[in-house]
């Protein structure tokens, strides 16, 4: 099958609902494709889907009747992505875009998909101008205007740069799994491989190929995907061998895996979420990993406080509005509003003022998100404060080469500077004697 005709099978896919992560894995597995084949449909699928409201305003500026087609929309969204953001061949662009749509839906169409093309072609740079020198920044950088309002009031005279810096292809990172690996080996497996490092933090690699992904030692849970900022979140709660530890928002389980790593297996960790399926991929995922002394259990984690058990440490890895994920995620910017994220506020707070409950005497907590917002974030962390004068912060620092501030509380804000890890907030807490 023609690789544009295999993006925009998997586009229609997406408009019905699936996630875009899920989606382009599973397509990958059942498809047997060449590493370049792979790359180019990644770039141009999420390249799409970031950039669907610019790529949308300017099909829909040229056409003189709206694009109903669904298959024809995505084929010239392509190709517009292709030529102002990929820079590709124009003529080549031009002509594959013709020739498919001729051949999907006749002559008529294959000569309205030329020249509606070619009409962007010839006004693209000066578009982007337009729009900026117009303050229609929220199209330029496709963003729906409540977030881009958002935004340049939180962060002023740096939207700009923030907006960019979500539209930037994510650098692909896993972690060295050392319950069953190390860092020595996995390193002369990347030489053998022909891949390079272009960023560590500590057993967290980001690499400038995903051929590991097909990898003997990725399916043997040598090596997992995951992101340095969702590693610091677990590793700064400080675990120790022997910990009683609580998860509360756990599955798939990523942060438990790191944490049972920290603890050398020794311990226990309860993992908790509301879904008994994602209980189901926790466990296999602990499984495989190699982690012995995780237990899923089904429970939300509004109602831990009731259990009765304590525990040494907490980890409160909130539901959040995925706002510091964008670059992976790019539909968490078209699915929810400013309501979505005062509920996620809200049952953000629930969820620590819960677990909180439920932490020893000289316990530590760390509340964390992957948004940018401070309503899911430094707001929540004052509030808590305030309800509860025995917890007092822990002072935490940023590790060397990751890009970031701290907010007014001394919470770390993993910011859009940092141009590999995710969007992170991480705040640590201790109780006192009571």
């Amino acid at each position: 099958m023609n690789v544009k005709k295999r993006i925009i099978k998997l586009l229609g896919e997406f408009e019905d609902g699936k996630y875009s992560n899920i989606l382009l894995n599973e397509y990958f597995r059942e498809n047997n494709l060449s590493r370049g084949e792979k790359a180019f449909i990644t770039e141009v699928f999420y390249g799409v889907i970031r950039n669907i409201i610019f790529l949308d305003y300017q099909i829909d500026k040229r056409a003189t009747k709206k694009v109903h087609r669904r298959w024809l929309r995505n084929l010239l969204r392509i190709s517009y992505y292709q030529a102002y953001f990929m820079r590709s061949d124009d003529a080549g662009v031009a002509w594959e875009a013709t020739e498919l749509a001729k051949q999907k839906l006749g002559i008529y169409v294959g000569r309205f998909a030329n020249g509606i093309v070619r009409s962007f072609m010839r006004e693209m740079d000066q578009e982007a101008e337009n729009l900026k020198s117009q303050g229609k920044m929220d199209i330029l950088y496709s963003c729906p205007k409540w977030f881009y309002e958002k935004i340049e009031k939180e962060y002023g005279e740096e939207t700009e740069r923030l907006l960019k810096s979500y539209k930037k292809i994510p650098y692909l990172s896993v972690r060295v799994n050392k319950l069953k690996y190390n860092e020595d080996e996995f390193e002369a497996l990347l030489e053998k491989m022909g891949i390079n490092i272009m960023k560590q933090i500590d057993s967290v690699y980001y690499l400038d190929s995903g051929a590991l992904i097909d990898s003997k030692e990725f399916k043997e849970g040598k090596i997992t995907v995951q992101d340095g900022s969702s590693y610091l979140a677990a590793k700064m709660l400080g675990a120790k061998p022997g910990d009683i530890v609580l998860d509360t928002c756990s599955a798939p389980g990523s942060k438990a895996v790191v944490l049972a790593e920290l603890m050398e297996n020794k311990g226990e960790i309860t993992a908790l979420d509301i879904h008994q399926h994602k209980i189901k991929l926790l466990d296999a995922n602990a499984k495989n990993l190699g982690a012995k002394i995780i237990t899923g259990v089904k429970l939300d984690a509004r109602k831990v406080k009731e259990q009765g058990k304590k525990f040494d440490k907490i980890l409160v890895d909130a539901p959040c509005s995925g706002y510091g994920v964008l670059r992976k995620k790019p539909e968490a910017l078209y699915n929810k509003d400013m309501t979505n994220v005062e509920e996620l506020a809200k049952l953000q707070y629930e969820i620590l003022e819960s677990a909180s409950k439920s932490l020893k005497d000289e316990g530590e907590l760390v509340y964390s998100t992957c948004t940018i917002f401070n309503e899911e974030n430094t707001d929540n962390a004052q509030r808590f404060l305030q309800n509860n004068p025995e917890f007092e912060v822990v002072e935490l620092e940023f590790p060397d080469g990751v890009e970031g501030h701290k907010d007014i509380l001394g919470g770390l804000v993993i910011d859009y500077k940092e141009e590999f890890l995710d969007s992170f907030y991480i705040i640590k807490f201790k109780k006192r004697i009571g």
